[in-house]
């Protein structure tokens, strides 16, 4: 697959752009992987744009890094320019995991976003780590620093209990207690219960336009990603009776799926060989129910589709209406 590269100096994001071979007018910025080029990116394009006949621009915030503090939101807005510069008529962008929650974030804040995917987002913004070594932990907190930044000031978050060295204490403690590669779930309850989530660090998802999907499971071991998307789901009813919502969201919540809610043909783009055993590996409920597992990979993969589909079919309407106008 041919990519064109960008640099955050030069462009303005770090990112890369993979054009569909069938011609189209419709992209999604999917945050999936550590870099944009590396092999689980790489094997979403390539998904994206087989399942779905999209265009896709990959992106994450640094060469193999994985970290988020105070990440600009405004690297999405110029992707999201850039992407306009291409010819394409309308833009999505898809996450998991922490990158499900700057879907969510960066969608509230762009109104040029008309499509959001986020699998096991949160619904709120909480504090910044980092991933490295550091005094031998893998993971940490960043003091002062919030996920994510907009217009040169950190986002309001909720910060963590647990400092420097704690928090990755607690995490590999939790994570040999429970079996799961990763466990933060305690983490992220416990932090919580210090600080009640307050208006301000609440994602305003009913600000967003368009489409929108939002997806957790309730055996996630990293945070409770099905309560999330429950909260967010009941805070959308509220605020469409108040008429202040502006898409058509859905919000689906599974009791199996662990904290990998991908379509299932995604994921077995990224892991084409032993998928089903690597996740075993991985995460307690994949080994303990992993015909569960599956079958809400394959809903979640029909659901994600149809709503691309959907989105893309709007594409094509809107076109047809500003012929016949003419």
């Amino acid at each position: 697959m041919k990519r064109i590269h960008f640099d955050v100096e030069k462009d303005g994001f770090y990112g890369a752009y993979w054009k569909c071979e069938e011609p189209t007018k419709v992209a999604i910025i999917a945050m999936l992987g550590d870099d944009p080029e590396d092999h689980m990116a790489k094997s979403s394009v390539k998904w994206l744009m087989k399942s779905c006949g999209v265009n896709v621009l990959t992106m994450s915030p640094g060469k193999k890094d994985y970290s988020h503090h105070n990440y600009p939101i405004e690297r999405i807005e110029a992707a999201v320019k850039l992407l306009g510069s291409c010819g394409n008529e309308k833009i999505g962008i898809a996450g998991a995991s922490t990158t499900g929650t700057l879907a969510l974030v960066s969608s509230s804040l762009l109104p040029d976003i008309s499509l959001t995917i986020a699998m096991t987002a949160s619904d709120f913004v909480w504090q910044g780590f980092a991933q490295g070594n550091k005094d031998g932990c893998k993971e940490w907190p960043i003091e002062g620093e919030s996920l994510f930044s907009f217009r040169g000031k950190p986002l309001p978050y909720m910060p963590f209990c647990y400092k420097h060295p704690d928090y990755w204490n607690v995490m590999r403690a939790e994570s040999k207690r429970s079996g799961n590669m990763a466990d933060s779930r305690k983490i992220f309850d416990d932090s919580e219960a210090a600080h009640p989530i307050t208006e301000d660090e609440f994602i305003k998802i009913e600000n967003i336009r368009g489409k929108l999907l939002m997806i957790g499971a309730a055996d996630d071991s990293l945070w409770d990603a099905a309560k999330y998307v429950r909260r967010a789901e009941k805070r959308f009813e509220e605020k469409k009776l108040e008429g202040k919502t502006h898409c058509d969201a859905e919000f689906l919540t599974y009791e199996h799926g662990t904290h990998f809610v991908f379509p299932d043909g995604m994921l077995k783009s990224i892991f084409p060989i032993g998928s089903g055993l690597l996740l075993k590996l991985m995460f307690k409920a994949a080994k303990e129910y992993p015909e569960e597992c599956r079958q809400t990979r394959i809903d979640i993969e029909k659901r994600v589709k149809r709503t691309i589909e959907e989105w893309k079919n709007e594409i094509r309407n809107d076109s047809e209406n500003d012929v016949g106008g003419v």
